[in-house]
């Protein structure tokens, strides 16, 4: 398979690029902002699953009208720590944002904030979202759901989707401890990155019609959950708490986000933020991640490693390369963003 020319783009001609298709779709200024700014957040860190990879699709989406382009939002407080956002089906990522700031705003108060958000579109890289709050102090976890492509252990039809976690905590020093996870080996986003740059897959990511392991990505017709019945549990309690709990569609009843891309997702998230304030010694809390830091570095490396890092770290060490270098996207995709083709 021959692989795709990469065109490297500096960070804010890249986020400009962006901001430009998702406007000239139709989107709202202060949602394709925000929107922007998520795809930025995950190409920069080498997170292309979730980056220039999916603008054509939301390009389609919103000419479509598969997004509630003039959405009324709501928020509503049902007690000192717990809430629900509604989102009226508009873009995600601008949606899932309002709830964290929701969410931080209760947990300030009281000490946790838990908000579900209710009815919304994709939202992109959820560790955003986590991060959002560590850079204000607190302790963050964000799951969302997605529509059904992963066969469940022991299964041969997929039932639950990639279903993310993210978690963020903050440091006395340096940026905020940050992981981003699909339940699955790998995202469904990484399958269309691999298509885009013509590259073949580890054949321990997916299946194809048959459900045997496939190395093409053009082949995959369902994925496979992360560690067999430990993904497949993770996926399961994400569905839940980011779908049942909130009286949304759960498991294969949610919303195709390929099928019919003029039909609402309807897709449910859920954020809980914790200020470390009210379970001790504030100062003492960062101290002591930071210290667990310092330690995960003096490890020796096993061989074949130059340094230990703590998990999601290497994302912020693309980041800082990719800051030097410029972020690589598909040349097929860069003609695209700089053209006046919506999709």
């Amino acid at each position: 398979m021959e692989e795709e020319t990469l065109v490297y783009v500096e960070r804010d001609k890249l986020r400009e690029l962006f901001k430009r298709k998702l406007t000239q779709a139709g989107l709202p200024e202060v949602q394709a902002d925000k929107t922007a700014d998520l795809m930025i957040f995950a190409d920069e860190r080498g997170i292309h699953s979730h980056g220039s990879v999916r603008m054509q699709y939301y390009a389609e989406r919103i000419s479509k009208q598969g997004y509630n382009l003039e959405p009324n939002f709501e928020f509503t407080q049902n007690g000192p720590s717990a809430g629900t956002y509604f989102g009226d089906n508009a873009v995600g990522h601008y949606v899932a944002y309002q709830a964290m700031e929701e969410a931080i705003t209760m947990a300030k108060n009281s000490g946790i904030g838990m908000v579900g958000v209710k009815e919304m579109g994709h939202s992109g890289a959820i560790g955003y979202f986590a991060e959002q709050a560590a850079k204000r102090g607190m302790v963050a976890i964000t799951v969302c759901q997605s529509d059904p492509m992963v066969v469940p252990f022991g299964g041969t039809k997929p039932y639950f989707g990639t279903n993310p976690i993210a978690f963020a905590a903050p440091r006395q020093s340096g940026e905020p401890i940050l992981f981003d996870m699909a339940t699955t080996v790998q995202a469904w986003g990484k399958i269309l990155d691999a298509r885009s740059k013509h590259k073949a897959i580890p054949d321990t990511w997916a299946v194809n019609n048959q459900g045997e392991p496939t190395t093409d990505p053009f082949e995959v017709a369902a994925l496979l959950p992360v560690a067999g019945p430990k993904g497949y549990g993770l996926m399961m309690m994400v569905d839940i708490l980011a779908g049942s709990l909130l009286g949304l569609p759960f498991g294969q009843h949610v919303t195709s986000m390929y099928k019919d891309l003029s039909q609402y997702r309807r897709l449910g998230q859920f954020h809980i933020v914790i200020n470390p304030a009210y379970f001790g010694d504030e100062r003492l809390f960062l101290e002591k991640v930071s210290e667990m830091v310092d330690e995960l570095h003096d490890i020796k490396p096993a061989q074949g490693f130059e340094q230990v890092y703590y998990p999601g770290e290497i994302q912020e060490t693309v980041k800082q390369r990719y800051a030097k270098s410029g972020i690589p996207v598909a040349k097929s995709i860069y003609d695209y963003l700089v053209s006046e083709q919506l999709y």
